[in-house]
């Protein structure tokens, strides 16, 4: 049982979910604390938004996954969660250039990565996620208590991850995790 969420573009969700990425670029968001963010769990589900996803803010390859997204969005007031992510690696990058050196292994636009990194100081964090494709798909409700700026909702009640399969196989994820440790230097490995 999980009830906390993790707040992302729904077209990085639906790249996560297809096993297409398998990492997430986070700075900070205005209601975060102190607009620092703080990997506050090691297990979560991916809570997809569009609040603030603009097509410029994805690689051009990523289009599709947008496209797709906003023509399966669950109705006005309902928020879908079929996936969860477990963090295998956390990154904090204090120079841009290794950030923009691992753009092969995401689908944010070269402009966001820059727009993040540098906004209020410079620096972000990267964490590598292990996905994985719960049994059951959860339709809640989108109350006010999840709106915001915020990286993190803590959700009304836990909902199950029992029976969950991952997107990518075992050696292809275990792959993926040492080409992020060669390119970036772990903040801590969780």
């Amino acid at each position: 049982m999980l009830q906390h969420a993790f707040k992302e573009w729904a077209a990085i969700c639906h790249a996560l979910a297809a096993g297409k990425q398998a990492l997430i670029v986070r700075k900070g968001g205005v209601a975060e604390n102190q607009g620092e963010f703080c990997l506050e769990h090691k297990r979560f589900w991916l809570f997809p938004t569009y609040l603030h996803q603009q097509e410029d803010g994805l690689r051009e390859d990523a289009r599709p996954f947008l496209a797709d997204v906003l023509a399966h969005r669950p109705p006005q007031g309902t928020v879908r969660l079929s996936h969860f992510a477990e963090v295998t690696g956390v990154y904090h990058v204090h120079e841009l250039l290794p950030a923009l050196m691992i753009a092969h292994l995401h689908y944010y636009s070269d402009e966001t990565i820059r727009k993040r990194f540098a906004y209020r100081t410079p620096g972000l964090f990267v964490f590598s996620v292990r996905v994985y494709r719960a049994a059951t798909v959860h339709e809640i409700a989108d109350t006010e208590r999840y709106q915001g700026c915020r990286s993190w909702v803590e959700l009304d009640a836990p909902l199950a991850d029992e029976g969950a399969t991952p997107v990518m196989t075992d050696k292809d994820y275990r792959d993926l995790q040492l080409n992020f440790d060669l390119l970036l230097t772990p903040t801590a490995i969780v």
